[in-house]
C-alpha cells in the first residue's frame, strides 16, 4: 500500500502522542464523547478516534472491547437524544420559515411516507454511510416513527459497524498510518454493501408493484 502524506502521519502521530499522555478514562471519554457528538456534527472525525482507540489497545493503555462499548453506548445514546428532539420539536422547526427553505413542505411529505413504510431498512442501511448517517435519527423523529422501529435498527448497525470496525484496526493495524488506511476503506466498503443491499431492496420492492399492477 502507499504510505500516507507526511502530513497526515504526522497527525496521527501526534493524536496518539496525545491519547497515550492522558488517564485511561479520559481516552475512553474522549472516543465516547466524539461519537456521540456525530450525531449532531458530521464533520466530526469520530471513526478515525475509534481506530486510534482500537490501535491503543496494542499498547496496553485501553482495551478494545471497552471501547467498542462505550462507543456504541455513546453513539446510540445520542442518536437516541436526536430522534426524540426530531419528533418533539422538527416539525415545528419545518413550519418556520427557515425550516421551509431547507426542506419544502411536499418533501417533508415524502420523506415521512418513505421512512414509514420502509423505515427501519432504510435506517439500518443509512446507518452505514459516513456523513448521511447523522442526519437519520432526526428525520426518523419527524417522520413520527415508532421508538422500536428507529431505534432498533440504529443500534443495530452501530453495534454492527463500530464493532468491525473495532476488531479490525485491532487485529491488523501494525502502525498508526495503517489506522486511516483501514478507516477509510471500511468506509468505503460499508457505503458500496449499503448501496448495493438499498437496490437489491428496492429492486425487489419494484417487482412486487409491478407483479400486483400487471395481475
Amino acid at each position: 500500500m502507499p504510505s500516507l502524506p507526511w502530513e497526515a502521519r504526522n497527525l496521527l502521530e501526534s493524536v496518539l502522542q496525545r491519547l497515550l499522555s492522558l488517564p485511561d478514562v479520559a481516552v475512553y471519554a474522549l472516543i465516547g464523547g466524539l461519537a456521540a457528538v456525530e450525531n449532531v456534527f458530521p464533520p466530526v472525525p469520530a471513526d478515525t478516534a475509534v481506530g486510534v482507540g482500537a490501535f491503543l489497545s496494542h499498547r496496553g493503555s485501553v482495551v478494545a472491547s471497552a471501547v467498542f462499548a462505550i462507543t456504541w453506548t455513546a453513539n446510540v445514546g445520542a442518536a437516541t437524544a436526536v430522534y426524540l428532539a426530531g419528533r418533539t420539536l422538527g416539525r415545528q422547526f419545518f413550519r418556520g420559515r427557515l425550516g421551509r427553505r431547507l426542506l419544502h413542505p411536499r418533501r417533508l411529505r415524502r420523506m415521512e411516507q418513505l421512512y414509514r413504510r420502509h423505515g427501519a431498512w432504510g435506517i439500518f442501511l443509512s446507518r452505514f454511510i459516513p456523513g448521511v448517517r447523522a442526519v437519520v435519527p432526526p428525520f426518523a423523529g419527524i417522520a413520527k416513527l415508532g421508538a422500536v422501529r428507529a431505534l432498533v435498527p440504529m443500534a443495530m448497525a452501530s453495534g454492527i459497524w463500530y464493532g468491525v470496525l473495532t476488531y479490525v484496526v485491532a487485529k491488523m493495524a501494525g502502525q498508526i498510518e495503517d489506522v486511516a488506511r483501514l478507516v477509510a476503506g471500511l468506509n468505503w466498503g460499508a457505503i458500496v454493501v449499503a448501496l448495493v443491499l438499498g437496490g437489491g431492496i428496492a429492486w425487489g420492492i419494484y417487482v412486487r408493484w409491478r407483479a400486483r399492477n400487471t395481475a
